[in-house]
């Protein structure tokens, strides 16, 4: 096997199977190196869909989701398969929250279709959900969820068509860049490139300690479920919209879900959870009490599921900045080292994008996307 490459790309879930697909479009020789099983469950990727939508607090993610739309589409077009299935989308939350009216303010300015509901008027057109007189609720129809393991690997599938080596089961020993150049060893051996991309999602910590890069990157577990109504219909793709309660002043966190497809069960689940040094150090037992914490949002605000059995449970790593943005950048002191890291929970349904964001600044020096949030700067003194 050839031992060098023109790129080599450290950890094969969404960012890093993205990253694969756009620098091999771009004619680049690129090996990607899994430290598990493609597909694994241990990490951040696996699983049937992330939320995609417009309707974000930030512009700037309002803007990237722009760019990304089209990405998706002509990937799957690419693919001959569905990866986008829009079901239109729900934010809602008591008047006055910071994310929701932060939300609302992002939407009227970014020239896209919404609608403002009131409570009465979203649980008439939705009736799976109840919202309280002092609520307010935002609709989108663009919104929707992403297929998320078949769209990493879809990445991987087309970067392998493109001549990408992938392997996985293969973990990495040592990291050693050079001036103009980057060498990993693994037990398969050594392998060098003139550039690398380490987008290692919850091991990305002490991944760039080793390149003298100390991130503040916290893993934290984060419990999907899966509610299996004895009625299931309205809670179905074809009927419910992907939905974000802005109710962390009332519950632990936000809480989101997405609608039953395919057999998943209808998805609900806190916005984050309890932080960790390093992903060994996490159970992956689903607790019943993570439910139990739910049941009181679901009895006041989705009734229809509010003592529903549970289909599945599982644990899903985020891995948080101290101010969820993303990092997506080079490192300060290598510019061929290229970092995509701390994507906090909401970085999926960016992945195609921010894939090709890191072949451009791997292969260019810069990406025309609008990086402005994610420099690494921002976290060395």
């Amino acid at each position: 096997m050839n031992k060098t490459f023109d790129a080599i790309v450290i950890g094969a879930g969404a960012m890093g199977s993205a990253a694969a697909y756009y620098l091999s479009e771009r004619g680049q020789r690129v090996l990607l190196l899994e430290q598990f099983a493609l597909d694994h469950r241990l990490g951040s990727s696996y699983g049937y869909s992330r939320i995609i939508r417009y309707a974000y607090d930030h512009p700037e993610y309002v803007e990237l989701a722009k760019d990304t739309f089209p990405l998706w589409f002509a990937l799957q077009d690419k693919l001959g398969e569905q990866l986008v299935a829009q079901t239109g989308g729900l934010d809602f939350g008591p008047a006055g929250d910071a994310s929701l009216e932060a939300t609302i303010a992002a939407m009227r300015s970014s020239g896209l279709r919404y609608e403002l509901l009131s409570p009465a008027e979203a649980s008439r057109r939705f009736p799976q959900f109840r919202l309280p007189g002092d609520f307010k609720a935002l609709y989108q129809p663009d919104s929707g969820y992403v297929k998320a393991s078949k769209a990493v690997l879809g990445h991987v599938k087309l970067a392998k068509a493109n001549g990408a080596v992938v392997k996985d089961n293969t973990p990495l020993t040592a990291i050693r860049a050079q001036a103009d150049s980057v060498e990993v060893s693994t037990p398969d051996g050594s392998f060098s490139a003139a550039v690398l991309i380490a987008t290692a999602g919850a091991w990305a910590k002490r991944l760039l300690q080793g390149t003298g890069l100390d991130l503040p990157l916290a893993p934290l577990r984060c419990q999907l479920n899966f509610m299996a109504p004895a009625d299931q219909s309205p809670f179905e793709a074809e009927n419910c919209p992907v939905w974000i309660a802005h109710v962390s002043s009332r519950f632990p966190e936000a809480i989101y879900g997405i609608p039953a497809h395919g057999g998943s069960g209808f998805k609900i689940a806190f916005h984050g959870g309890p932080a960790y040094r390093h992903p060994s150090e996490i159970s992956r037992e689903p607790d019943a009490e993570n439910v139990a914490a739910l049941r009181p949002f679901m009895r006041a605000h989705i009734p229809g599921i509010a003592d529903a059995p549970v289909r599945e449970s599982r644990i899903c790593l985020y891995t948080q900045t101290p101010d969820e943005h993303f990092i997506v950048d080079k490192h300060p002191q290598r510019a061929h080292l290229v970092i995509g890291a701390g994507f906090s929970g909401h970085g999926f349904k960016f992945s195609t994008t921010i894939g090709k964001m890191l072949a451009d600044i791997a292969l260019d020096g810069a990406t025309p996307h609008n990086d402005s949030l994610f420099k690494i700067g921002r976290f060395i003194a």
